[in-house]
């Protein structure tokens, strides 16, 4: 029990989140009462925006508990409904909220500022207030937002679709290894089983993998369609000229960062491919296929403990002060934040949820591996941005931009690989380290830019009025990863070619880029954190305080990286070079 999530930290039952979401219902009248009104002076406008932000807050509790509840297990009937009735409250408290911006936007620029320079009581909104005059030629009447936030609801099919399948209806053929036993495979353990030093044992796991996902490629790929087509339309219903401007232009990022983010990670390829041959070296196999990429360089691979894990990762964040590392034990030993271990029906990867008053929750399928040990470290990166947002900002401005986000989860990965590296002499624990690392690096900073090329592709297709079909989807993932690859990793292209079908990310347009240049921004500010450079740790907290209460790379800025720039991810390529370094040294 101490090792699954807290949900009764929510909703003491079921029933009790029955009775929050039909009280949140009853209660999105209160909103009508504003509707038409806001002109008519800044007590009625700040009522208006508290009401909204208050059922807002409720909303997030109602959705956070269904949905961490339906992701650890997707088979659970009860859970599967009360995660598909928060998602249609979800659009009805947006519908209901639909009349405000355009009436504020209705104001002007100038007034909406006046008000929060000129009244405390507005001040939180400032940020809010300049960004929605951002967005202004997007923004359309109330009538027309009214309509999209109706929407919402059916926008969550195609989501809600791939995850009923891959999640929970997807069943693999049994992993068989080299001595003819058999592993099951699950999306919780797939990961554990390509980390097998056994090769045949993790071929057998890829290749199931990949053909249980091939056996349904019509159906994800009509899927997959519905949903591109589902952006094109928002784009397109706000006037913006493509989804990827769309996408991006909801955080302030310029296109440039995007272009310049796959630019600089084309240019770079070589030293992925430098790595294959270190990887293969390592190995002791004249080249090596993708079902490699994840095998223990080491010939006994330690099998870690949860709570040796825990006591590293905190070890590890010492810089960032005492008081930030007691929060972290804490969350991972006493608050129940995590739902530790795999079981069967839990959802595939592992990610952090939650909202403002509840716990920065994660679910993950820790397996003991020095793999399992950085993506527990991750999503606590992620938690703790949260945490230290909620405690510190207002509702309106305590969501931070996916963009920042990734910042802060590949920020504690930098700290710990470099705490673990300098002070263990274990040589096969050093190997699972760099074994880690370059696992992060292949997700963060090969897989997710490649994923960007194809999603890129996809959306220009679609926006050009072009069918996608499995075989077209199929075929170019699998060009682009050979680019990718290069000549000396051998691979089956319709099984590589696949991958897209094993990533939900693609159902959030435009996010998987926003991992590469995380890492990226994580590695600047931490490699400063780590040199101890004076009040560098100050403004990495700081940062993670600010939450949404401005724009991402302003906030990025602030903390001493600015990732409209190529430097960054330079430098992180740099440091990816230095792991080859060691790692073909050890070869």
């Amino acid at each position: 029990m101490e090792r699954t999530w807290d949900a009764a930290s929510v909703f003491a039952t079921p029933e009790a989140w029955g009775d929050a979401l039909e009280a949140l219902v009853a209660d999105l009248g209160k909103l009508d009462a504003f509707a038409g009104r806001l002109a008519e002076s800044p007590a009625i406008a700040l009522e208006a925006l508290a009401t909204r932000d208050d059922l807002n807050r409720r909303l997030g509790h109602v959705f956070v508990y269904a949905y961490l509840d339906y992701s650890v297990d997707t088979g659970d009937q009860e859970a599967v409904a009360r995660f598909g009735r928060a998602q249609s409250v979800f659009g009805q408290v947006a519908a209901a909220s639909s009349f405000v911006e355009p009436e504020l936007l209705a104001l002007g620029r100038d007034r909406l500022l006046e008000w929060a320079e000129g009244d405390p009581a507005f001040a939180r909104y400032s940020h809010y207030f300049d960004d929605l005059a951002r967005r202004v030629e997007h923004v359309r009447s109330s009538e027309v937002e009214e309509l999209l936030g109706l929407l919402v609801d059916a926008g969550t099919g195609p989501y809600a679709t791939y995850s009923a399948l891959t999640d929970s209806d997807l069943r693999f053929a049994d992993a068989v290894g080299s001595e003819g036993e058999t592993s099951e495979v699950t999306q919780g353990s797939i990961h554990a089983l390509l980390g097998s030093p056994d090769r045949s044992l993790r071929r057998s796991a890829w290749e199931s993998y990949a053909d249980g996902h091939r056996a349904v490629r019509n159906a994800i790929a009509s899927n997959y369609a519905t949903a591109v087509k589902q952006d094109v339309f928002s784009a397109r219903a706000r006037r913006h000229p493509s989804t990827r401007a769309a996408s991006l232009h909801a955080s302030n990022i310029p296109l440039e960062v995007f272009d310049n983010l796959l630019a600089t990670f084309e240019r770079n390829l070589p030293t992925w491919h430098r790595y294959w041959r270190a990887r293969a070296s390592l190995l002791g196999l004249d080249a090596i296929e993708p079902y490699d990429l994840w095998a223990p360089l080491g010939s006994d691979p330690p099998q870690l403990s949860y709570e040796r894990c825990v006591e590293w990762i905190c070890e590890s964040l010492a810089p960032l002060g005492d008081e930030y590392v007691a929060t972290v034990r804490r969350g991972c030993f006493e608050d129940r934040w995590i739902d530790v271990y795999p079981n069967q029906g839990k959802m595939g990867g592992a990610f952090s949820a939650g909202q403002p008053g509840t716990r920065p929750f994660i679910v993950m399928s820790f397996d003991g591996t020095a793999v399992s040990l950085g993506t527990l470290a991750h999503e606590l990166g992620h938690s703790m941005h949260s945490y230290l947002a909620w405690e510190t900002q207002p509702q309106i401005s305590s969501r931070y931009s996916l963009f920042v986000a990734e910042v802060a989860s590949n920020f504690h990965q930098v700290l710990l690989r470099a705490h673990l590296l300098e002070t263990i002499s274990d040589r096969e624990l050093q190997l699972a380290v760099l074994d880690e690392a370059m696992a992060n690096f292949h997700r963060y900073f090969f897989v997710m830019p490649t994923l960007a090329r194809f999603e890129q592709e996809t959306h220009e297709r679609i926006e050009r009025g072009e069918g996608l079909t499995a075989e077209l989807l199929d075929g170019r993932m699998a060009d682009l990863f050979a680019e990718a690859y290069g000549p000396d990793l051998l691979f089956d292209r319709e099984r590589v070619g696949i991958t897209w079908a094993q990533f939900s990310h693609l159902y959030a347009p435009f996010y998987v880029y926003q991992y590469a240049t995380g890492i990226s921004g994580a590695h600047a500010l931490g490699n400063r954190v780590l040199a101890g450079e004076p009040g560098a740790a100050e403004r990495y907290v700081d940062f993670l305080r600010a939450g949404g209460s401005g724009y991402p790379l302003d906030l990025l800025r602030g903390a001493g990286v600015d990732l409209t720039s190529r430097e960054p991810v330079e430098e992180t390529f740099a440091v990816l070079s230095s792991l080859v370094d060691r790692l073909e040294a050890l070869a």
